[in-house]
């Protein structure tokens, strides 16, 4: 079995991730700002050599997803420096997004940008782009809720939204020490407009909510409408969203 380590090992997709490595037998080390065992600071590379030293693999899930990855160029060069250091680290899986090189959504941007940085590392790379997570759309609709009498969504804008814990079992596949470069996407089974999503969503959850389509302006408006971020071709997931808004409801005691 392999030492693997995990960058944002307690977030919504690493904690996923580690507890199917871990199922699977292997010794992994969950990096956080305040992991017990290995706290790591991506921002500066404080922790990174003492969580690096004898691993294979590494699996990066960190992201700065509340500030639009702003820091995510830096802290990824932190981790390549630590694993070039290391001399032992075969395999860095990365985990994208679709539509990154067609979509100039800042986030997007960047998230291609860290591809590229890995590209160029000369360390072994594999990189899987996915769809969107039913929780993005979930609080995207729980955003939207909060405003007076209805609900705004972009219109026109069709997602195909993927279970989270789907994308964790395929990353537990790769964290293996031989890389595979770019591979296969991977996207939800079913695609609709976010407006359907948003009814969906409220509807499981209890609440009457008008859901009122907008249209946008702008690039990066267009190419979702264009469906630069879609995956038909390979919708393998299994979870839809209204399973998703289900469970969702179940655990609120709906």
């Amino acid at each position: 079995m392999s030492t693997i380590l995990v960058t944002g090992g307690t977030g919504t997709l690493g904690v996923l991730v580690v507890d199917r490595l871990r199922e699977a037998g292997h010794e992994v080390r969950a990096l956080a700002r305040h992991a017990p065992e290995y706290p790591v600071d991506l921002s500066d590379g404080s922790g990174l050599d003492a969580a690096t030293a004898g691993a294979e693999v590494i699996v990066h899930c960190a992201s700065d997803t509340r500030g639009g990855g702003k820091d995510d160029e830096s802290a990824t060069r932190h981790l390549i420096d630590a694993a070039r250091r290391a001399g032992t680290v075969t395999n860095i899986v990365y985990i994208s997004i679709v539509g990154v090189d067609v979509v100039p959504l800042g986030y997007y941007r960047t998230k291609l940008r860290v591809e590229r940085l890995l590209e160029a590392s000369g360390l072994g790379l594999t990189v899987l782009r996915t769809t969107q997570f039913h929780d993005l759309v979930a609080q995207l609709v729980e955003t939207a809720a909060k405003l007076p009498l209805v609900a705004p969504v972009p219109g026109g804008v069709r997602v195909q939204p993927i279970a989270v814990g789907e994308v964790a079992d395929r990353l537990a596949e790769l964290a293996v020490p031989t890389p595979s470069g770019r591979v296969t996407d991977m996207g939800g089974p079913e695609t609709h407009t976010l407006a359907d999503l948003a009814r969906t969503y409220l509807t499981a959850t209890g609440r009457k909510r008008p859901v009122l389509p907008i249209p946008l302006a702008g690039k990066t408006y267009a190419a979702f409408k264009r469906g630069g971020h879609l995956a038909p071709s390979h919708a393998v997931g299994r979870g839809t969203f209204a399973q998703f808004a289900a469970e969702v409801a179940a655990g609120r005691g709906r």
